[in-house]
């Protein structure tokens, strides 16, 4: 080709790119350009994050500012796509409604940035039959212990780069042992205990390493361990690919070694994930597995970190760090040839309503003139309001389940078409948040009082009747969950100080209490996350206990007795650990220097919300927040 034509090219060429390319004005280029140099100013990446600060973002580097570059352009994309599918359905005017509660902070659509579906609790059978082949990779099913794992890791990278949120994978320890067994022998862990803590490091150092899949964050991965009766309730069914079944006590070995090592590697690196659940099952006296609660008991005082669930039948799993979703319908329907499991769930979306902005706009609504909230003649003002306003998410969620049931006939969603999960097993996720600003508004004391629970539970009741009516209306799964709100919490505070609501905090409470009460005791606590308050929170919510220090054995055991008899279904325990700069110990103790090396160049970490991270990785609002938390001292616990 001569020059002439090869210019010639070159032009053509430039001239479809430049047909192609969306150009900013000299305005939008500035404000990128001015972005760019806040980020590299900023203390940490969570204060460099204009619309997604999150502490798992452990640095801020180049991969992590292009991430959150373009995100102001994602969430415009995603709201358009939505809005479309609302006016396909419904009608313009649905959509218009959708765009202004959503500027006008009335509701919050979590991870607007990227338009993929919210988080997933998993069947990895799909991964023992055909590996990574259905979800376009090349390893085929795994044989041994090692090509297991080396599979996992991949597994879990390519299903994080597709959901927002966490992946969850109860079956992991379950396969673990399967394939430990095949090559090893039923004595695996006596005679290749090092073998095996190798191959469990792989995995848990690799799915710590921040990814560019993820934006340069490690994958928010969770993974569960059962009591004998709730593993028996979900796998009792379970045959693996090649004939074989699940060994409890194999399984329940692996678990217990699982939970030790995991407990004195992280005095080594602060493993964040994965955030781990143990599931039992109790009488409504005490757990059934007896053995299994003094275990985790022993484990508590030993400064092991996790979420407790239990309840009095198999009825949830954890896809998030407090995100349960009902399987009772999917139990035991475990199909050899299709590699259906009673383990998928997850939420599909989760829109969040902005409780003390509601509360505040309805009150102002109802009365002409300002007056005192009177709860006989209010009350059930803000009830019917809240179902109103319950319906209209509801229709706002099915514009998203619609737009994800294209995606997947698209072939967009091939977690999906896998089989790894179905739409159908999800729900679509009603977010709750500043629910305690909003009672404080009306005159409630958020603690254990007579008033202030009846109060939460009548809210708490009309959005899961609500549900139930949208579910059967339109044909889709829908639960309530007490949002974690890592950085939505300080978002709604913001933004209801600038249009001038009342807001008595700087970022509202993601629980049912507020954390920096010092009235409010233990007990309190488990009181207010107890059965009389979350019955209808079918979505989740959880109870973190802060304690000042590592309580006794003697003491965990009191702890998960009071947790039957309050039924309080879903908790943890979070002491904040030292972590020395120098020498890198990691001590599961509150302590003002290393007491390995005496250093005093120390740093602390503690969950956020729900994962563990160092104090100074969060964001500046959320360190002072954890700042106000109240920590239990242990003569009170």
């Amino acid at each position: 080709m001569n020059y002439l034509a090869l210019k010639e090219v070159r032009k053509v060429m430039a001239h479809q790119v430049s047909n192609c390319m969306v150009r900013l004005n000299k305005t939008q280029l500035q404000h990128k350009a001015n972005f760019i140099k806040n980020y590299m100013l900023a203390n940490n990446a969570a204060d460099g994050s204009t619309f997604d600060p999150n502490s798992n973002v452990t640095t801020k580097n180049v991969a992590t500012m292009a991430a959150e570059l373009n995100k102001d352009i994602n969430i415009q994309i995603k709201r358009y796509l939505v809005c479309n599918k609302l006016t396909e359905i419904f009608n313009e005017k649905l959509a218009d409604k959708y765009i202004d509660q959503l500027e006008k902070h009335e509701i919050y659509t979590h991870d607007e940035t990227t338009i993929a579906p919210y988080c997933v609790a998993v069947s990895m059978y799909p991964f023992l039959l055909n590996g990574l082949q259905d979800f376009g990779g090349e390893s085929k099913a795994p044989k041994h212990l090692s090509s297991y794992n080396g599979g996992f890791v991949n597994l879990i990278f390519a299903l994080s780069s597709q959901f927002c949120g966490a992946v969850a994978t109860v079956e992991y320890l379950m396969c673990f042992d399967h394939f430990a067994r095949l090559d090893y022998g039923d004595n695996y862990l006596d005679e290749r205990t090092h073998l095996i803590e190798q191959e469990l490091q792989q995995v848990m150092y690799a799915l710590n390493q921040p990814a560019s899949a993820r934006n340069y964050q490690s994958p928010f991965w969770n993974i569960s361990v059962f009591d004998k009766y709730y593993f028996d309730a979900l796998f009792g069914n379970f045959v693996f690919p090649d004939g074989g079944r699940p060994e409890w006590k194999s399984v329940d070995k692996l678990q217990r070694f699982f939970m030790h090592w995991f407990n004195k590697e992280r005095t080594k690196a602060l493993l964040t994930f994965p955030v781990v659940t143990v599931s039992m099952l109790n009488d409504g006296e005490q757990m059934r597995d007896k053995e299994y609660a003094d275990f985790i008991a022993q484990e508590l005082s030993e400064g092991n970190s996790f979420f407790i669930y239990t309840s009095k039948s198999v009825d949830s799993l954890s896809s998030c760090c407090r995100l349960r979703n009902a399987i009772g319908d999917q139990l035991n329907d475990f199909s050899y040839s299709l590699g259906a499991g009673g383990v998928m769930t997850g939420s599909i979306n989760v829109i969040t309503l902005n409780m003390n902005r509601f509360i505040q706009n309805v009150m102002n609504d109802i009365t002409v003139n300002p007056e005192p909230y009177d709860e006989s003649k209010h009350l059930q003002c803000i009830l019917r309001e809240l179902r109103r306003q319950i319906q209209l998410i509801h229709q706002y969620q099915l514009g998203f389940r619609k737009l994800f049931e294209e995606f997947q006939a698209n072939g967009l969603l091939p977690a999906y078409s896998a089989n790894f999960i179905t739409l159908d097993k999800q729900y679509c996720t009603v977010g709750i948040n500043g629910l305690i600003e909003g009672a404080e508004f009306l005159g409630y004391t958020a603690g254990n009082n007579t008033e202030y629970k009846h109060f939460i539970s009548e809210i708490m009741k009309t959005i899961s009747d609500t549900n139930k009516e949208s579910s059967k209306q339109y044909g889709i799964k829908l639960n309530t969950e007490l949002v974690p709100a890592e950085n939505l919490g300080v978002k709604f505070a913001k933004w209801d100080k600038v249009d001038q609501l009342v807001v008595t905090r700087d970022c509202y409470n993601s629980y049912l209490y507020p954390v920096e009460d010092e009235s409010l005791t233990p007990l309190d606590k488990f009181v207010l996350h107890g059965e009389d308050t979350t019955k209808y929170l079918d979505g989740g919510s959880a109870l973190h206990l802060n304690l000042e220090d590592t309580p006794r054995k003697e003491t965990c055991d009191k702890i998960l007795k009071v947790a039957i008899k309050t039924g309080c279904p879903y908790f943890c325990i979070n002491v904040k650990v030292t972590i020395c700069n120098n020498c890198g110990y990691i001590d599961k103790h509150t302590r003002k220097s290393c007491s390995k090396c005496g250093s005093k160049n120390i740093d602390y970490a503690t969950r956020v919300i729900g994962y563990l991270r160092r104090v100074t990785n969060f964001s500046a609002e959320r360190q002072v927040e954890e700042h106000n938390r109240h920590y239990h001292l242990l003569s009170n616990a």
